[in-house]
């Protein structure tokens, strides 16, 4: 098992990823490269340098102590903030993440993401927030990142917790060796499984991999028995549409097991910060993010096939009125209306 494993943060008061309010840590590496991440700084499994334009006074004392010539001359810090500017203070072809240029940065301007930690150092930083589990059913949320690329360190922090009395969620994309999956899962309270889309040539355009593991391993994994609660990242122009959630809805209905509800995450473009500082031009940086409201259409399409559905995935969310009145909480009943809606087509 890896003793330490790098972290890009731990989030406080999360209100949108399992019950209550949680502690979120999320793991550095990822293997896919979804094209709408919002956590860009996880993908990449090893440190990497943030650089904020906005605080940078352009004083050149990163370019002297890079010993690979990979820091951009200075220019006037006005000009590099401008709106519009191209200008990037790291050449990343060149840059062998020494960090020597981090420790020369006087303003943080030049900063490093990916903290090495530990179990136990980890788990003294969410006790902290123990309180608030209390008073909300809240807890510990492992995402990433993929926290199944790490399986043994996985496996231990969700140990670990048990071991402390802290409710756990597993934010998983689904993309591993089921035996993996299966066993990390056990130690979870509830799996939250990330679904991106049906069709494999679309996964593969966006993610970078073929859904046809994740699909099948889903499958799998509800057999199995714990809690899962499917979410939806739902992205303009690749899966918004009410067809395609139709599908879905469809697909989900039809399986067995402890499924407990369906989030429909809205897209947003509030990470287009992090894609700047780390010096990636993002393909959605002029998407617009979605009107939560407008998917509560798309939610509807879900609750006619008796599937327990909320619009940004509120932890504190009342799954009685994520419904329609509870009639189809059970995996016949949510079968059997796959036939009727299915008359209905």
């Amino acid at each position: 098992m890896e003793d330490r494993l790098l972290i890009t943060d731990i989030a406080r008061f999360a209100v949108n990823d399992g019950p209550g309010f949680r502690t979120n840590v999320f793991m550095k590496g990822c293997p896919l490269k979804c094209e709408w991440c919002h956590n860009p700084e996880t993908i990449s499994d090893y440190p990497e340098i943030y650089w904020k334009k906005r605080l940078c006074v352009q004083c050149g004392a990163c370019m002297e102590a890079c010993p690979k010539d990979a820091i951009n001359p200075p220019i006037a810090p006005e000009l590099s903030s401008s709106e519009g500017s191209s200008y990037h203070k790291i050449n990343r072809a060149k840059c062998d993440r020494c960090m020597r240029c981090v420790d020369a940065c006087r303003y943080e301007a030049l900063q490093i993401t990916g903290k090495a930690m530990g179990v136990s150092e980890i788990l003294d930083e969410v006790e902290r927030d123990r309180p608030f589990y209390n008073n909300s059913s809240g807890g510990l949320t492992i995402s990433g990142g993929e926290p199944t690329a790490h399986p043994a360190f996985t496996l231990e922090l969700l140990k670990k917790a048990r071991e402390r009395s802290i409710h756990t969620c597993l934010d998983t994309n689904g993309y591993c060796d089921f035996s993996v999956l299966k066993k990390i899962a056990e130690y979870a309270d509830i799996v939250l499984f990330d679904l991106k889309h049906l069709d494999p040539a679309r996964h593969l355009e966006k993610t970078g991999v073929n859904n046809s593991l994740i699909l099948k391993n889903l499958e799998l994994l509800c057999g199995t028995g714990p809690e899962i609660w499917i979410r939806i990242p739902v992205v303009p122009g690749f899966n918004d549409t009410i067809e395609f959630h139709r599908e879905v809805s469809v697909f989900l209905a039809s399986l067995d097991g402890h499924m407990t509800r369906i989030d429909l995450l809205p897209f947003h473009n509030w990470c287009q910060d992090k894609y700047s500082w780390l010096g990636i031009d993002w393909s959605y940086r002029e998407t617009d993010a979605l009107d939560p409201s407008f998917l509560e259409i798309h939610a509807d399409v879900y609750r006619q096939y008796g599937l327990v559905t909320t619009v940004g995935g509120s932890g504190f969310e009342d799954t009685g009125t994520a419904a329609l009145a509870g009639e189809y909480s059970d995996t016949s009943s949510r079968k059997g209306n796959i036939i009727s809606q299915m008359e209905k087509v």
